[in-house]
């Protein structure tokens, strides 16, 4: 979905970013330390963790403001712009503009974002006196152009993620810390609004025996769910029928907000989470498991075990629970339109538009005005508005199941 509108500016232009970030330095921070042996690394002292924390918090802030129809606040965007090294410089050039414009292509989908805040959480750091190497999380939320009233209706005011990062930094001349490269690990899921879009590739599970393919051959996929608009007075709010079963959607609602972020200790972490926290949705919501070990591999099973090996492919595998809910068990349906969903529907997509596996499952914990906002992991994001997914993947796949 391609968008002509101008998204409004902000107050800093690209080539004074990039002027300024090339000629600035931080404020000294004392006396040059002494490098430490060749190959030993130690944590940064609480005082310099401190230092590089406020300098990612500022960069990232800013960071999100691009995305946003706002104005960067000038004294945190001085202070971002005083901590960057000039290679690193060149690249956030580039980048905020982008930014800008996936804001306007964002506008045109559904209003965009009004504003941003961002914190940032420590990790883990190491250094060896010159360069410094900190893990953090990033916890943003981006405001929704939503009025006071769509809110008192239910319509959610942020969006929220958290995006894990790897920040380099350098020592600068004068012994203080500037930024030098920053590395996000945003997972199998849609890349975040505050990254430049990079199409993902078909998924690959990081570990062969968490899910692939079926011990029998499956049919054709129903029809694609179409994401063509609806017109505007269709389905205000949608309001779900039983399908299938008397399943509780008020559970799994308050199960994906509950724990979008703040995972289940009582089940494993995937290093692709979407389908294995769809598949926790689900069973808090009156999902029965079925099946046993000895047959773990087929799509006409679901269930969780303990153990990899004791856990079916298709609880955290997207294309097999595609066909686990939609042929075997018939526990869902696919819609037409992805605009018919409603309030604890699932979608899937595939996000090559190749037909071959899916690669990506999603939960809808919002709906509001014929907008329809989705919760998901990897990255674990919040209320999410459907509409700017699909203005990101307009050649994706879309699977809706009504649950």
């Amino acid at each position: 979905m391609n968008s002509r509108t101008t998204v409004l500016r902000t107050g800093v232009t690209v080539a004074a970013i990039s002027t300024a970030l090339v000629a600035a330095t931080i404020a000294p921070a004392g006396a040059q330390p002494t490098p430490a042996p060749p190959g030993a690394r130690a944590a940064l002292s609480a005082t310099e963790t401190a230092e590089v924390k406020l300098i990612a918090e500022n960069y990232l802030h800013t960071r999100a403001t691009m995305v946003t129809t706002a104005n960067p606040p000038a004294a945190r965007t001085a202070r971002a712009l005083n901590a960057v090294s000039a290679p690193m410089a060149s690249r956030i050039s580039s980048e905020f503009d982008a930014l800008r414009q996936k804001s306007a292509r964002y506008v045109a989908a559904d209003g965009g974002y009004t504003g941003a805040e961002v914190a940032v959480a420590v990790t883990g750091t190491a250094t060896d006196g010159v360069t410094a190497t900190v893990d953090i999380d990033e916890s943003t939320r981006l405001r929704n152009a939503v009025t006071p009233a769509e809110i008192a209706e239910g319509a959610p005011e942020f969006e929220e993620f958290v995006l894990p990062h790897t920040l380099t930094y350098h020592r600068t001349a004068d012994g203080s810390w500037a930024l030098a490269s920053d590395v996000a690990h945003p997972g199998d899921g849609p890349t975040p609004s505050t990254l430049v879009t990079a199409q993902p590739v078909d998924a690959v599970p990081a570990n062969p025996d968490d899910w692939g393919p079926s011990e029998e051959p499956e049919a054709p996929k129903d029809a694609l769910s179409s994401e063509t608009a609806l017109p505007p007075n269709w389905g205000v709010e949608i309001l779900k029928p039983n399908f299938g079963a008397a399943y509780d959607y008020d559970k799994m609602v308050t199960y994906a907000n509950k724990h979008w972020k703040n995972y289940n200790g009582s089940y494993r972490k995937y290093s692709q989470d979407c389908t294995n926290f769809v598949s926790q949705i689900m069973r808090a919501g009156g999902w029965g498991e079925t099946g046993s070990i000895i047959n773990r591999k087929k799509n006409k099973v679901w269930f969780y075990g303990d153990y990899n090996w004791s856990t079916s492919y298709t609880w955290a595998g997207a294309e097999n629970w595609y066909w686990f809910a939609k042929h075997h068990s018939k526990r869902t349906k696919i819609l037409d339109n992805i605009w018919k969903m409603a309030k604890a529907d699932v979608l899937q997509l595939d996000f090559q538009g190749n037909n071959k596996n899916i690669d990506h499952t999603m939960f809808v914990t919002k709906t509001n005005r014929g907008k329809i906002y989705m919760t998901y992991h990897t990255t674990n994001t919040h209320n999410k508005s459907l509409a700017k997914i699909v203005a990101d993947y307009p050649r994706a796949n879309y699977y809706a199941h009504r649950t």
